[in-house]
């Protein structure tokens, strides 16, 4: 590599030639960009050789941890066999056939296809076609319409950002498109008011009858949502809400949609958020967990009513990708879901490691800053709290939890602010000691911060 590959000119040349995602770039700029140089287990290592315990898994997908030469190796066999090909004109390849199995086998008796993709956005941005198509096939060219969830993310493409409901994303490039509607979410802490969780649960899974029925039954192709929605803040949905969602999408016959993108692969103690929560969605999309980050690749499982539909009457769908089932991505998922298998990975996060997790993780609730501290296997969340009896939230919640994430990073801790709430998505791989050096870090994090807004 050349000299600008040293850390000195390195954020020089990111400055100059990098536009990062999500990113303010005038404000990186001018604070400079943080180089992150290897991974090993749960940690990473920045160009300093500073040492972080990344409780967030990359983004909520490096589920293996980091340094697997098995994957490495996976990869370099295949690249050295066949570096690419794609999957239209009637050819395939054997990682991607024998992906589509492996990922049909955890699904679920009623999920036998998988449409490849290279991303989440992706894979929500092709059901959202897919169904419309389905609907139209089956002689329902009316439903068109999908529901899904204020403060819910499903990708950042232009279907996937107007089906998510974050304001800010709708405010850049006129979306949500047409034929996309939201209701409200789960969000009990913030929303529920004085009604219990059980109550709240239900009255907000009946908004999706009532705007069902405020649009025309016969108009609705669809409802979308997270089994937990991680980017909104590891909203964990009250016990009564997905089997009243289940209910309804059934009895108003309308396709049930788990977007599995963080869900999946294990992180709540099953292979899949559906089968947490019990319910048989009719499509989902998946993605970061299927490689654990270790290369692009996305898909759509797609339930039996579908692909029947698909396969016999259908005929030709006009859609994919160049890199759909890319043989190499698929051959480095195919290895992560055999690691994922062989140590019982699922089996530790039911078992071991989540309920560890969750006995640690919500012992931070009798902090004072600290409204609720809440998981669900591997996917945890503490709501920061001006005034805990009450459930008031602090004037600037967003400076409040990013004040909070920056103590823990400068202690070599990664975690998530998204508002005024701090989440927390470690490896499945990650020891009981390290939970609880992530517990003692976030402690000193939101003691230090507490502190300042006290003085």
């Amino acid at each position: 590599m050349s000299d600008t590959s040293r850390p000195s000119n390195l954020a020089a040349v990111d400055a100059a030639h990098h536009i990062h995602p999500f990113t303010d770039m005038k404000k990186l700029n001018a604070e400079g960009t943080r180089i992150i140089e290897r991974g090993e287990g749960s940690h990473i290592f920045d160009a300093t050789g500073k040492k972080y315990l990344d409780g967030f898994a990359g983004l909520w997908c490096v589920n293996i941890g980091y340094g697997r030469t098995e994957i490495a190796e996976a990869v370099a066999r295949q690249m050295n066999e066949l570096p690419y090909y794609n999957t239209f004109f009637g050819t395939t390849t054997t990682p991607a056939a024998l992906l589509a199995e492996k990922v049909c086998a955890h699904a679920g008796a009623h999920f036998n296809h998988v449409f490849f993709t290279n991303s989440g956005s992706e894979a929500n941005d092709t059901w959202f076609r897919m169904a419309r198509v389905y609907w139209g096939a089956v002689g329902k060219p009316t439903k068109k319409i999908v529901i899904a969830r204020r403060n819910a993310y499903h990708g950042s493409t232009v279907a996937g950002a107007s089906m998510g409901g974050m304001k800010y994303m709708h405010e850049q490039g006129d979306l949500p498109i047409s034929g996309v509607v939201h209701i409200n979410q789960p969000y009990w802490y913030a929303e529920g008011g004085d009604l219990s969780p059980e109550e709240f649960g239900l009255k907000v899974a009946r908004e999706l009858e009532e705007k069902i029925d405020e649009l025309g039954e016969e108009n609705v192709a669809a409802f979308v949502a997270e089994p937990i929605q991680g980017a909104g803040g590891v909203i964990i949905p009250p016990a009564t809400y997905w089997p009243e969602i289940a209910r309804i999408c059934k009895a108003r016959n309308i396709l049930l949609v788990a977007d599995e993108v963080i869900c999946g692969f294990g992180r709540l103690g099953e292979w899949f958020g559906y089968q947490y929560y019990g319910v048989e969605p009719d499509v989902v999309p998946v993605a970061k967990g299927l490689s654990s980050g270790y290369l692009p690749i996305g898909g759509v499982l797609i339930s039996d009513r579908i692909a029947d539909v698909f396969i016999n009457e259908v005929g030709e769908f006009n859609h994919g990708f160049t890199y759909s089932g890319h043989p190499v991505c698929a051959a480095a998922a195919l290895e992560n879901l055999r690691i994922i298998e062989e140590e019982r990975l699922v089996g530790r996060v039911r078992d071991d490691i989540g309920p560890y997790f969750a006995k640690a993780w919500g012992s931070l609730a009798d902090h004072d800053m600290v409204g609720e501290a809440v998981s669900v296997g591997l996917m945890g969340a503490l709501q920061l709290a001006a005034d805990k009896k009450t459930r008031r939230r602090f004037a600037k919640p967003d400076a409040a939890g990013t004040a909070v994430r920056n103590h823990a990073l400068a202690n070599g801790l990664v975690l998530r602010a998204t508002s005024d709430r701090m989440l927390a998505s470690p490896p499945l791989i990650i020891t009981h000691e390290e939970v609880d050096t992530m517990v003692r870090i976030a402690r000193q994090a939101l003691d230090a911060v507490w502190q300042e807004r006290r003085a």
